[in-house]
């Protein structure tokens, strides 16, 4: 395994661990963010964001990626299909309590009935690309 993928892995690891200190995998939490009692999720989303957000700003002003290659965003555009995606994904997340960042941390505590999140998970993604094939 090169440096590279050893530092996302361990960013991985790292990501996980964050998410399931935070309690951001337990579904009580979510039920709370949904529902309006909690809104440590909220707080978490939000840091996600400034940090997604501040290190796209490094990248922007470098306009090299971190291999060194020239930047380069595509923007993909939203569509029927995005917004039907969209609405199927809040809906299992909040009947499942489980977004793709805490799937693997709800496997990873041991908590087997998300293996049937997992699978609509990749049913999903399956799905929507073979359904964006056919439109193009």
């Amino acid at each position: 395994m090169n440096l590279q993928k050893a530092a996302f892995l361990l960013m991985g690891v790292y990501f996980g661990f964050v998410l399931c200190r935070t309690g951001v995998s337990d579904f009580r939490l979510i039920y709370g963010f949904f529902t309006g009692i909690n809104f440590t999720l909220a707080g978490v989303m939000g840091v996600a964001i400034a940090t997604a957000f501040a290190g796209m700003r490094i990248l922007k002003v470098k306009n090299k990626t971190l291999q060194g290659e020239p930047l380069k965003i595509d923007y993909k555009g939203l569509h029927r299909l995005s917004l039907l995606g969209a609405a199927i994904f809040g809906l299992g997340w909040g009947m499942t309590g489980s977004c793709p960042g805490t799937v693997l941390v709800q496997l990873g505590e041991g908590k087997i009935p998300v293996l049937f999140t997992f699978a609509g998970l990749g049913t999903g993604t399956w799905l929507y690309a073979f359904l964006l094939e056919k439109r193009k």
